[in-house]
């Protein structure tokens, strides 16, 4: 199975689907500048993410981590979320969608 295509989120901020299946998605989202963010937003499932470079900082409902290379977090389901680029590189999210 292919990589799906790389699609542009925000300024600065891309993400391609690795794999999908109706029980479990994964997901890239690179960020191409420090500054670059992911705006606060939520879901209704359970998200995990692995940060494979750079460097971001995660608000997870009134909670701030840092988060850098081989780093990774848990996100509750229906928990407001989003992220700060402050080093340029990729997160991989797994989900079920």
């Amino acid at each position: 199975m292919s990589k799906g295509p790389i699609v542009a989120t925000a300024e600065n901020v891309t993400r391609q689907v690795l794999s999908h299946h109706p029980e479990l998605m994964v997901v890239a989202f690179c960020f191409e500048r420090e500054g670059s963010n992911d705006a606060l937003h939520d879901h209704p499932h359970a998200r995990s993410t692995y940060v494979e470079s750079g460097r971001y900082r995660f608000t997870l409902g009134e909670e701030e981590h840092e988060l850098g290379p081989g780093d990774r977090l848990t996100i509750p389901p229906g928990t407001t979320r989003g992220c700060v680029c402050l080093e340029p590189g990729t997160f991989i999210d797994c989900f079920t969608p």
